[in-house]
């Protein structure tokens, strides 16, 4: 049989598809681009049809109506990383969260830790080889297929095919669906004068030649356009965004200098523009691969030089940072971010910088705290964590001892602020 035969005879209604799912299933989707509009359309129309499923999912951008509290015990949601889609739950209680690094998701369901019963993602048309590219994610997707008992493809046109580990052949496949609707765009955040002027330090951090980590976000943005004069700069990332693209478009980023993976700008997920889709289609200077070797800090490490750019809610005065919940409510989840600061710590000559404004909430708020608030997620260790980054300053933590550190991170605290933060530190013995 053909491979065009094969998926001609794999071709279902996305309504007829679902079908392979049962009774206490849980089912696997990739991160937020890369959802199967039509599967999960006709999943949350039939919801009531299911019990006991489960949906798990890093970062889901659409909130489709099986996100539905009075359904729940039908399907709910898992979030590995809450996104708008499933944060409310998250807070009320009724979907639930799977606490790991990104790095090691593919491993969790590799060693069969976690479930993956069946899958549903998003692929590129079949190409002649009979193979359809996850082009948008890899993630812990690829880990999943080849756990899964049924793989159900949501072929779109809008979808890139991109080099790296992110194929799936129709034999493979249990059912094929097809569609075309947009892709889900992210347009560049607001960048104002604080982020301008954090992103400004940061770039100032920032060599020639160096390979760069660096996600989502109106800070990120603020390095991103203050690098148009660095030369040959390189990518090893999680997420790929339109900031990277324009830096390869400029001819800053040509990833001569990697030593590892040399040439190529790697990552294990893409949200951005449709510009940005494109751009990624059958590119060959572009890989996108699974989230246990983007994400890898031992992999990650071995280019020299790595600077890796993350976001944080609040540090504390003794570096812990708290960058997935407001005390016990979630906002977001784990993620990459301590994979990429170990990764930088490892790197020869790496940097590892987390990046924050000074305050919150028009300044009434300092988000360098003597303690974190209580029930607050530590993201990334006091032992891990070198540079924070404000408006004001950048403060060393790595070697540094307590007392040090408290008074590095008290210099680039909001002004307003920092008289009651010595005061505190003082009771806290750390000055």
């Amino acid at each position: 049989m053909s491979f065009k035969e094969l998926y001609l005879k794999k071709r279902l209604a996305a309504e007829d598809a679902i079908r392979v799912v049962r009774n206490g299933d849980t089912i696997v989707l990739p991160t937020g681009p890369a959802e199967p509009v039509r599967l999960m359309t006709a999943l949350s129309e039939q919801r009531r049809s299911f019990f006991d499923v489960k949906v798990a999912q890093i970062l889901p951008l659409k909130k489709y109506d099986y996100v539905d509290p009075a359904t729940s015990e039908h399907i709910r949601h898992i979030a590995y990383f809450f996104g708008p889609a499933s944060r409310p739950g998250g807070q009320e209680g009724w979907n639930d969260y799977l606490p790991a690094y990104f790095s090691e998701l593919p491993v969790l369901i590799a060693r069969g830790l976690t479930p993956a019963d069946v899958v549903f993602t998003l692929a590129s048309p079949m190409d002649e080889h009979g193979y359809f590219s996850l082009g948008l994610a890899a993630d812990y997707t690829m880990a999943a297929i080849e756990r899964a008992r049924a793989v159900v493809i949501e072929t779109n046109p809008n979808v890139p095919f991109v080099h790296g580990d992110c194929h799936v052949h129709v034999s493979q496949v249990a059912a094929i669906v097809e569609g075309e609707d947009p892709i889900p765009e992210v347009g560049l955040p607001k960048i104002g004068p604080v982020q301008e002027a954090i992103g400004k330090y940061v770039a100032d951090m920032i060599p020639d030649g160096a390979t760069l980590q660096i996600g989502y976000g109106a800070i990120p943005d603020a390095v991103v356009m203050q690098l148009t004069n660095k030369r040959d700069l390189g990518v090893h990332t999680e997420m790929l965004g339109d900031g990277i693209m324009t830096l390869i478009e400029a001819g800053v980023v040509t990833n001569r200098r990697k030593n590892y993976h040399h040439g190529k700008t790697l990552a294990t997920f893409a949200l951005g523009s449709k510009k940005l889709y494109e751009f990624m289609h059958r590119n060959p200077g572009l890989e996108i691969h699974p989230s246990d070797f983007t994400n890898d800090p031992y992999f990650a490490g071995q280019n020299d030089n790595l600077i890796a750019i993350n976001a944080t809610m609040q540090v504390d005065l003794i570096g812990q940072c708290g960058s997935e919940s407001l005390g016990f409510t979630p906002i977001s989840g784990t993620g990459g971010q301590s994979d990429f600061v170990r990764a930088a710590n490892r790197s020869n000559g790496g940097k590892a910088i987390i990046v924050l404004p000074s305050t919150a909430k028009e300044d009434s708020i300092s988000r360098i705290v003597p303690t974190l608030s209580p029930g607050t997620h530590v993201s990334t260790s006091k032992n891990d964590v070198n540079y924070v980054v404000t408006e004001f300053g950048v403060a060393e933590l790595r070697g540094k001892t307590a007392k040090q550190r408290a008074e590095a991170l008290i210099n680039i605290a909001h002004p307003d602020f920092r008289h009651e933060l010595r005061e505190a530190a003082r009771k806290m013995r750390l000055l």
